[in-house]
């Protein structure tokens, strides 16, 4: 990894906008020491945001009978945590602002150990204050952080606060207008991590690129010292020692004889130990190829048609986040049920669960961040933002085999600063991870008369691995021939996947599958029927993904009676009642399973 942190310094001195990205947080908290400081938190809702102003994370009480405080967290309001404030009271529904979490817990012990408090995501940004004084802060909803508090403990009783505020700025990312819920909150797993003196703080274990028997490893320890760390995999027979340098960076690259690739069809992991020192870290890996050959995805070495989904990291009966282990199962289960190999986590980084259960299911995973049209892409330190996001990203999962595309944007506008933001990301991803896939969603491509075909005047796509397009075919555009008909020139000697199309019903209804104002399951399934015929007639086609899994909760959406605050573009309703449509895609899924096209 020495050479990547080099890389990026050099991107420094290049760019004014690109900084040296390396991990802000520990790799793998879930193979660590810890504790959860998950359960009801106490909360005060600060709509006019004067908290801060009188200090109420310093918890003060009393101390004579002229003293009095306008505030308690004690005797009020309780949240749960992980969770999004948003759904557990009604008052909440549709706030944006400020809340105050806070909580006490307690510490046996702080001698000879270090200890972070590590948040897997707080949304949107947030201040965290230790026993009255503040600890850190952080921007970024879906991207975990971690604060070291060594020293700042107290044997015994310990008082956290955190002020977390969601309300949409034009210099965030995602920005002021996205077609989901602004969940609020402290919507991931808060944890009490603890570490030795000197701990393994990142590590990347990957298979080569082309290669099907050369794992590569690289460690960074937490300082700057020479140590030994050894690597083990006890089913493979592999036990490699390697001495750290004088930056605690090592490097390693072995032959692993009669391994077992992971694919969607045998996900096999193994289990990984790293040890150093007082430190040990259990893992479990899953080693595979992934790369692009013409306009053919290959994993380990063979052809496989994306037959994906999307799905936002929501429960829709719950009307809120998803944040546990069940709540991936149910995700993931729907996706498995339809037939899909491949699920888009749509539109930002979720949940680690999910992404680990995908990874056992043999489920390969499109991750992205939420650089998603309304993104000022003039803005330097948006940019930097999103630089952080996706930094951040991929240093949580890049030794999640599973994940198979890092997506750098969605439906964005061609410009100068468009590409000069995207082309920043894309450095900054291939200088942290090559294994990968790069790819982008676009929606700008238009037919063509004089071509009889769709194109898109857009140079960017030629600097990514894989194409991504959305079109609303029978939805949002008129469909301008019979979709038998219907020709695709976009990027013709890259690999396409339709990333996202469909249309919009309420479970339940019937009407005319003609009119697309019946809001009806008949329309939205002639849609999709429509949309399989012209599929057959792209031939750089590598995967189709729907939109989307679940209906879905959004502002964006007025209609009073078919919509009434949700996307209704779901295979699956709000209530978990599968559409018509979904039985199409369901059918044409196991028929590409069974190489029947």
């Amino acid at each position: 990894m020495k050479g990547i942190y080099i890389f990026l310094m050099m991107l420094l001195f290049a760019s004014p906008v690109l900084h040296a990205h390396e991990p802000s947080f520990m790799s793998n908290v879930y193979g660590r020491e810890y504790r959860f400081l998950n359960g009801k938190w106490n909360v005060i809702i600060d709509q006019y945001e004067h908290g801060k102003t009188r200090s109420i994370y310093k918890n003060r009480k009393p101390q004579s009978n002229e003293q009095f405080y306008e505030y308690s967290f004690e005797g009020g309001l309780r949240l749960n945590v992980p969770g999004d404030w948003n759904s557990q009271l009604p008052e909440l529904k549709y706030f944006e602002g400020t809340v105050w979490y806070a909580r006490h817990f307690q510490v046996d012990s702080i001698e000879n150990r270090r200890q972070f408090l590590y948040f897997g995501a707080v949304s949107y940004r947030c201040n965290v204050y230790l026993n009255g004084t503040k600890a850190g802060s952080h921007e970024g909803g879906f991207t975990p952080f971690q604060i070291e508090v060594t020293g700042k403990l107290l044997k015994g009783d310990n008082f956290i606060v955190v002020e977390v505020n969601n309300r949409r700025t034009e210099d965030a990312v995602p920005a002021l207008v996205f077609d989901w819920w602004n969940y609020g909150g402290i919507t991931r797993d808060v944890m009490l991590v603890e570490t030795p003196e000197v701990f393994i703080k990142d590590y990347f274990i990957q298979l080569d690129k082309h290669q099907p028997d050369m794992i590569h490893a690289e460690i960074s320890l937490s300082e700057k010292v020479s140590e030994q760390v050894c690597i083990e995999i006890p089913e493979l027979k592999i036990l490699h020692n390697v001495t750290t340098d004088g930056n605690g960076f090592a490097k390693i690259s072995f032959h692993a004889r009669k391994i077992v690739r992971w694919s969607p069809d045998d996900p096999k992991l193994y289990k990984v130990i790293l040890t150093s020192g007082k430190d040990r870290v259990t893992d479990e890996i899953g080693f595979r190829n992934i790369e692009v050959e013409g306009t053919k995805i290959l994993v380990n070495g063979k052809p496989v048609f994306m037959r994906c989904i999307s799905f936002h990291e929501e429960i829709p009966q719950r009307q809120g986040r998803a944040f546990s282990q069940a709540d991936a199962v149910m995700l993931l289960s729907e996706a498995e049920a339809l037939g899909a190999n491949m699920v888009r986590l749509a539109h930002y980084p979720q949940n680690e669960y999910i992404v680990r259960l995908a990874e056992k299911k043999g489920i390969l995973l499109w991750q992205e961040i939420p650089v998603w049209q309304d993104i000022d892409f003039e803005d330097k330190d948006t940019r930097l933002k999103a630089q952080r996001m996706l930094a951040d990203m991929i240093f949580r999962d890049r030794n999640r085999c599973a994940v198979g595309f890092w997506s750098i944007a969605n439906e964005t506008l061609p410009s100068e600063a468009r590409n000069s933001f995207l082309s920043s990301l894309l450095e900054v991803g291939k200088s942290l991870d090559t294994t990968r896939l790069y790819t982008a969603a676009f929606y700008m491509a238009r037919y063509e008369k004089n071509s009889g075909a769709f194109e898109m005047k857009d140079d960017f796509p030629e600097q990514l691995d894989v194409v991504a397009i959305n079109k609303y075919l029978g939805w949002y555009h008129p469909w301008p021939v019979d979709p038998s008909e219907v020709a695709w020139n976009v990027c013709p000697t890259k690999p396409l996947i339709f990333s996202e199309f469909g249309g919009e019903a309420l479970y339940g209804q019937s009407g005319d599958e003609n009119v697309a104002s019946s809001w009806s399951e008949d329309y939205q399934a002639k849609l999709y029927r429509d949309n399989l015929e012209m599929f057959k007639h792209i031939p750089n086609l590598a995967g189709i993904s729907p939109w989307i899994l679940f209906d879905f909760r959004s502002p964006y959406r007025y209609h009073p009676v078919n919509q009434e605050g949700w996307n209704r573009k779901g295979l699956v309703s709000d209530q978990g009642y599968r559409k018509k449509a979904w039985y199409l895609i369901h059918d044409y899924y196991m028929q590409i399973k069974n190489n029947v096209r």
